[in-house]
Order: C-alpha cells, then sequence, then structure tokens
C-alpha cells in the first residue's frame, strides 16, 4: 500500500478526530471547514515521520491540537496550497440534537488547554495518555479534568 491510500485509509478510519477537534476550536462551518483543511495538511506533512510510538490515534490528536492551537497563536490566517494533499472523504457523524449542541457551545466557552482535554477525555484515552499527548503527569490531568467538569456543569446549569 502506498503512502497516499494508507494516508486515507487513515483519515477514513479516524477522520472524526479532526472534526471533533474543529468543532471546539471554530465556531463557523467555515471556519471549520478550513481548520479541517489545515489539520489535513499538517497530518500528510508528518505522516511519513510517525515512527508508531504511540496510538495512531493520539498521534493524530496531538497534531490536530497543535494545529487548532496555532492558529490562535498567528493573528492573520493562513492560507495553505494543499494540491498534494489526497481530499478525505466526509466523515459521517450522529444527527444534531439539542444537548450535543449545548455541550459543544459550553466547551467552546472554556479555555483552550481545557478545550483539548476534554476532546480527548470525551475519546476514553486514559489519564496517562491524555498526559502524554498535552505533555502532563497522569495525575495533573486527573486534576484538571474535575476542575473542567465542574466548569462544564457550570456553564450547561447555570
Amino acid at each position: 500500500m502506498n503512502d497516499e491510500n494508507a494516508f486515507l485509509e487513515l483519515l477514513d478510519h479516524h477522520g472524526g478526530i479532526l472534526l471533533k477537534v474543529a468543532r471546539l476550536y471554530a465556531d463557523t462551518t467555515a471556519d471549520r471547514d478550513d481548520l479541517v483543511q489545515e489539520m489535513t495538511y499538517q497530518l500528510w506533512k508528518s505522516f511519513p515521520t510517525f515512527r508508531g510510538d504511540s496510538r495512531i490515534s493520539s498521534w493524530m490528536y496531538r497534531v490536530a491540537l497543535n494545529t487548532a492551537l496555532g492558529r490562535f497563536r498567528r493573528r492573520e490566517p493562513r492560507i495553505a496550497f494543499l494540491d498534494s494533499v489526497p481530499e478525505p472523504a466526509a466523515p459521517s457523524g450522529p444527527p444534531e440534537n439539542e444537548a450535543r449542541r449545548r455541550l459543544f457551545a459550553a466547551i467552546r466557552q472554556l479555555d483552550r488547554a481545557d478545550r483539548a482535554l476534554v476532546a480527548l477525555y470525551l475519546e476514553d484515552l486514559s489519564h496517562e495518555e491524555i498526559g502524554g499527548i498535552l505533555g502532563l503527569t497522569a495525575n495533573h490531568v486527573g486534576v484538571k479534568l474535575h476542575r473542567t467538569k465542574t466548569k462544564l456543569k457550570t456553564l450547561l446549569n447555570p
């Protein structure tokens, strides 16, 4: 299997990660689409260097979150010419419902680091895996998760 086919298969199986991260960091559909495209580009660029030291989904989260957070560090939007990046198939997700919309709206009110933490927690990653992606100890992840859950409860039930 060549790199392009392997990459497309990766996006087919784990493309929902990009959509979740984009939903947490971009408010409009156009901004989400742009962010997913930028994350796809960054994954494509770094795909040949993935060594397999971690799970592929953990690596994808790390790249996606760094890309999303990097957009906030840059003041002007970056335009990427992605002629060499294969076009991913559009992943299908569960239909939108009011509770889900409220949850994502509340998560978007958190600071960027807490959004990343929640995104990884919602993927059922262990504290150790989350810590490895975010550069925290497992204990620190547990403390931050507890505080972040409290913030979310307050945002959801004012």
